[in-house]
């Protein structure tokens, strides 16, 4: 059976599998399996236990583990309502302030959870109706939050970008310290977006909810409230940046970091540690099981010939690099609104991989932007997961509203990407600092 045949049979499993709602780590579980022993036979299991034993003995990515724990206890012991207030204070009364107070909150709340569902559910739950009993734009508030949500899976730590760093065999301190600048260009451009809409028409900001002066006494209580999180983001950001910490020593640093912040404001407890560590041990089983299984699919490709085939392929064809990157990335923007990212990225990084070392892009440049991309997806209507986690949080607000209010932040994100492959630089400055 040609090569092509194969990958299009076990793709196509695959994506019927996630059509049927079966859990990513089961689907894959179960394609793959199926594939080996198709292709090899009973002796191709040895290949399974090796790859679930070395990806479970993968020091670096126990990293995730952690930093999902980090996220748990962050919002279990409910400290983020602390950080909301204090931003609130230091932005002050500038008109359309709450619009502010969304894209930085999820700023900082990206830096210290990593994930865009959770971002987007809290604030949904927690922002979204204090911004919509001061009369804000409805479209405006929610786009402000899910252009924020998006920031998660960028700004370091990112569970999504250490997933990426593994499976394409690059440096995972290296990826994660590439999302500072891109993260920061993209909150830039939200909050631009929004303060000029505020701008050109005024009604979309209530005049009665912009504040008085704030004392100089508010705002040093403000600042050491956001001191504690601070400090986290210094543990997980700084700490890798300086080359003195490898990611995973970051990630176990801010975990400490979280449960003192957590005793600090009183919301330290047992019951939330137990509930907590739980909930990160699950998660974190389910994600190396899938990361096990995206070894094992790689391994198929190159068994079956498909990733040599498919590296000849593309450096046979006379086709402009810009035009292959631009298909290389609509490929994952248009799935990311169908398929969950998690699935999507094992699915394509093992075909992606030989294509973009064979024509020598940087990799971080490229699986940053292939990251982004992936991203802009997930608050893409008509089925950007990110979308329903928002409308979970707001079950009175019509879908169609949570469609339209995303449109604008989508395109200031594809007009980020395109910004990132234009100046290359955005993305490695950091990363090559980091080397250097």
């Amino acid at each position: 059976m040609e090569w092509w045949s194969v990958l299009s049979i076990g793709l196509t499993l695959l994506l019927a599998l996630f059509l049927t709602g079966m859990p990513i780590f089961l689907a894959f579980l179960a394609m793959i399996v199926t594939g080996v022993m198709v292709m090899m036979g009973p002796a191709g299991f040895g290949m399974v236990v090796n790859s679930l034993y070395t990806t479970g003995s993968n020091l670096t990515l126990g990293t995730v583990s952690l930093f999902i724990l980090l996220g748990e206890v962050l919002f279990r012991s409910g400290t983020v309502q602390v950080l909301m207030k204090s931003l609130d204070t230091i932005i002050g009364g500038i008109r359309g302030r709450h619009y502010v107070l969304s894209v930085s909150l999820a700023t900082v709340l990206g830096a210290l959870s990593g994930s865009a569902m959770a971002v987007g559910a809290m604030m949904s739950r927690a922002l979204l109706p204090i911004m919509l009993d001061r009369k804000y734009d409805t479209k405006l508030s929610i786009g402000t939050i899910l252009g924020g949500a998006c920031l998660a899976p960028i700004i370091p730590p990112s569970i999504l970008a250490i997933i990426v760093a593994t499976l394409a065999n690059i440096s995972v301190a290296s990826l994660l310290i590439a999302g500072v600048l891109p993260g920061l260009l993209l909150a830039f451009l939200f909050l631009v977006y929004s303060l000029v809409r505020v701008w050109m028409n005024p009604e979309l900001a209530p005049e009665q909810d912009m504040k008085d002066e704030v004392t100089a006494r508010e705002l040093l209580t403000a600042a050491s409230g956001i001191l504690p999180f601070s400090l986290i983001i210094f543990l997980v950001i700084g700490l890798i940046l300086l080359g003195i910490a490898t990611p995973s020593e970051a990630a176990a640093t801010g975990v400490l970091g979280g449960i003192i912040t957590a005793a600090i404001y009183r919301k330290l407890s047992f019951r939330m540690l137990y509930i907590s560590f739980g909930e990160a041990a699950v998660l974190s089983a389910i994600i190396l099981v899938i990361i096990a299984s995206a070894v094992m699919f790689t391994q198929l490709l190159a068994f079956t010939g498909a990733t040599s085939a498919v590296t000849t392929l593309v450096t046979e064809l006379d086709v402009n690099p810009w035009l292959l990157l631009f298909l290389m990335l609509l490929l994952p923007f248009v799935l990311c609104m169908f398929i969950d990212g998690v699935g999507l990225m094992l699915i394509l990084i093992p075909i992606y991989l030989p294509i973009v070392s064979s024509l020598g892009w940087d990799p971080i440049w490229f699986w940053l932007i292939f990251l982004l991309t992936m991203t802009v997806g997930a608050i893409t209507p008509p089925f950007g997961v990110v979308l329903f986690a928002v409308k979970g949080g707001a079950p009175s607000i019509k879908m169609t509203v949570v469609f339209s209010a995303a449109w604008p932040f989508v395109w200031l994100t594809v007009l980020a990407i395109f910004l990132l492959a234009i100046f290359p630089s955005i993305v490695t400055f950091l990363p090559n600092s980091l080397r250097g």
